[in-house]
C-alpha cells in the first residue's frame, strides 16, 4: 500500500501571474452585480460586538481565540492589520482597557477571524485574556487597523518575511493569505523564537510549506544554543542569516514584525543587503511616513464612500435575501438606518461542560459608557503659566496653563511641560493618550485610536489633535 502512496513526478500547478486580493476587482467596479461582494472590501475601521467561538492553544505561550461578529457580517481587513479590542479587566462597571492584537487569520475566511496573544506573566491584560476569554465571550471591537499589510494586487509577489517571537502573528496571516489564493508568489519566511518548542503555528508553516512550492520556511533559535537534532538556523539575525535564506533579497518586498530590537537590527541589516527603504515594511505603531501617508489615503478614501456603500451593501442583500425560496432557510442580517442589527441563530454553547455560565458569558456587553465630567471647572488661575501661543490650556491634575499655538498638536507641549500623558504611537492609532476635556473645542485626526461612544463622553487624543479655543483638560 505503501508503495502505490509513494509519490513520482509532480508538475508544478500553472498559475496566474502575481497574486491578487479577492476585493481588489470589486473596490475598483462600478458593474451593478458586484455591489453585494462589496460587504467583503477593507474599507475602514468600524465599531463592532464580536464573540469568541474556539480557543487553540499555540506554542510558545500563545493562545489563539477565534471570534465572529454579533451582527453575522464579515470581518473584511488586510493581511497584517489588527484590531482594537477593550477589555474588561477591571470588572464590567469599570473603564475597559484597551488593547491592539494582530489578526493571525486570514481574510480570505472572514466570516471568522482570529487575534493570538502571548501570556505575559507580568501583563495587566494578557493573563486575564487568557483566563477569562473563552466561547460565548463577547466583546467590543475597533477595526481593521493598520498600515502593515500586503498589497491589495502585486504582478511580482516576491516577500521575505520576518518574524520574531510573537511577531508572527501578522505575519502567519500573510502566509495563510498567500497560500489560500491563486497565483504566482515566491515567499522566504525566516522565524526567529527562543526555544525549540516555542514556535507557534510551526505544524501549520511545515504542512503550508509542504504542499506549496511558492513558501519557503526558515528558524533560527536566537541567541541559544542549538539542542541535538537541531537542523534549523542558530544566532541572532544577521546579514549572512538573510543572504543564505534569501539572496535575492533586495529584489523582495520585505515585511518585518517582533521586539523592537530585533526591528531595528532588521532594518540596518536589511540596508546592508541592498534592500530599498521602500521595500522595507516593519509592525512599528508609528510606521514610516510612507506607510502612515498610506494608511491616512485609505481612511480619506473610506470616508468619502462609506455611506454610499452601506446603502449598496444593505440594499443588495436585502435584494439577495428575498430572491432565495425559502427553502434554503438562509440567515438573513437585519439592517435599518444604523446598518446591521444584531444576528440571530443558534444559542452558543461550549463543549466543555465543566465551565460556568457564567465564565461562558464573560466580556464586554455591557455598554461601558463614560459620562464626561461637570463642564464648569476649577479656576486655574492661580497655575504657573509657560509656553507661548494664542490659547490656553489649562491641566487641572497636574496644576499648570500651557500656552500653546493653534496649529500644534496638544501632546508635545502638554509632555514638555511635565503633564503626565501615556503615548505611544503618538499618531492616532493606539489609543494610549487619551485624556478627558471638561471644556474647549479640539480638532481630531485620529486614525482609529478611539471610539465615537468615547468621544460623545468628552475623550479625545492630544497625540492628533489641535486646540480650536481654549480648554481646560482632565491631565
Amino acid at each position: 500500500m505503501m508503495e502505490l502512496l509513494t509519490e513520482t513526478a509532480i508538475q508544478e500547478p500553472q498559475r496566474i501571474r502575481g497574486l491578487e486580493m479577492p476585493w481588489n476587482r470589486v473596490m475598483g467596479s462600478a458593474e451593478a452585480p458586484a455591489r453585494a461582494a462589496r460587504a467583503l472590501g477593507p474599507w475602514h475601521p468600524q465599531e463592532f460586538m464580536a464573540e469568541c467561538v474556539e480557543t487553540v492553544p499555540e506554542a510558545g505561550g500563545l493562545m489563539t481565540f477565534v471570534f465572529r461578529r454579533c451582527d453575522g457580517a464579515p470581518l473584511a481587513f488586510r493581511a497584517g492589520q489588527y484590531v482594537n479590542i477593550a477589555f474588561p479587566v477591571n470588572g464590567e462597571d469599570q473603564e475597559p482597557v484597551d488593547r491592539s492584537y494582530s489578526l493571525s487569520s486570514s481574510p480570505t475566511e472572514p466570516w471568522t477571524f482570529s487575534i493570538s496573544v502571548k501570556r505575559d506573566a507580568g501583563g495587566l491584560v494578557s493573563p486575564w485574556v487568557h483566563e477569562n476569554v473563552k466561547p460565548g465571550t463577547v466583546l467590543e471591537m475597533l477595526g481593521p487597523v493598520g498600515a502593515f499589510h500586503l498589497p491589495d494586487a502585486d504582478r511580482r509577489a516576491r516577500y521575505l518575511l520576518l518574524a520574531a517571537g510573537a511577531g508572527i502573528t501578522p505575519i502567519m496571516s500573510m502566509v495563510r493569505t498567500i497560500h489560500s489564493l491563486p497565483g504566482h508568489a515566491d515567499v522566504v519566511v525566516l522565524y526567529h523564537g527562543a526555544e525549540a518548542g516555542g514556535f507557534a503555528f510551526h505544524r501549520e508553516l511545515a504542512y503550508i510549506a509542504s504542499v506549496d512550492s511558492r513558501v519557503k520556511v526558515f528558524y533560527s533559535l536566537g541567541d541559544r544554543s542549538k539542542p541535538e537534532g537541531w537542523e534549523g538556523f542558530s544566532g541572532r539575525l544577521t546579514a549572512a542569516m538573510l543572504d543564505e535564506v534569501a539572496p535575492d533579497a533586495n529584489g523582495r518586498q520585505v515585511y518585518a514584525c517582533g521586539p523592537e530590537g530585533y526591528l531595528n537590527t532588521a532594518t540596518e541589516l536589511l540596508k546592508k543587503v541592498g534592500v530599498d527603504d521602500t521595500s522595507i515594511y516593519m509592525e512599528f505603531f508609528t510606521g514610516d511616513r510612507q506607510t502612515l501617508l498610506e494608511y491616512q489615503a485609505e481612511l480619506a478614501i473610506a470616508a468619502d464612500i462609506a455611506e454610499e456603500i452601506a446603502d449598496e451593501i444593505a440594499d443588495s442583500a436585502e435584494d439577495y435575501f428575498e430572491s432565495q425560496p425559502a427553502a434554503f432557510g438562509l440567515y438573513e442580517p437585519g439592517y435599518d438606518a444604523e446598518g446591521t442589527l444584531e444576528a440571530s441563530g443558534l444559542t452558543l454553547e461550549t463543549v466543555d461542560a465543566g465551565a460556568s455560565a457564567s465564565e461562558a458569558n464573560d466580556g464586554g456587553t455591557g455598554d461601558g459608557v463614560a459620562t464626561a465630567p461637570e463642564a464648569a471647572a476649577p479656576d486655574a488661575s492661580s497655575f504657573e503659566t509657560v509656553g507661548t501661543g494664542s490659547l490656553t490650556l489649562s491641566f487641572m491634575r497636574t496644576g499648570i496653563n500651557v500656552r500653546i499655538d493653534p496649529s500644534e498638536h496638544i501632546l508635545g507641549p502638554a509632555q514638555r511641560a511635565g503633564v503626565r500623558i501615556g503615548a505611544n504611537c503618538k499618531e492616532g492609532m493606539c489609543g494610549s493618550c487619551k485624556v478627558v476635556k471638561l471644556s474647549g473645542e479640539v480638532e481630531m485626526n485620529h486614525q482609529g485610536g478611539i471610539r465615537s461612544r468615547e468621544i460623545d463622553a468628552g475623550k479625545f487624543l492630544p497625540c492628533c489633535s489641535t486646540a480650536r479655543t481654549d480648554m481646560v483638560i482632565d491631565a
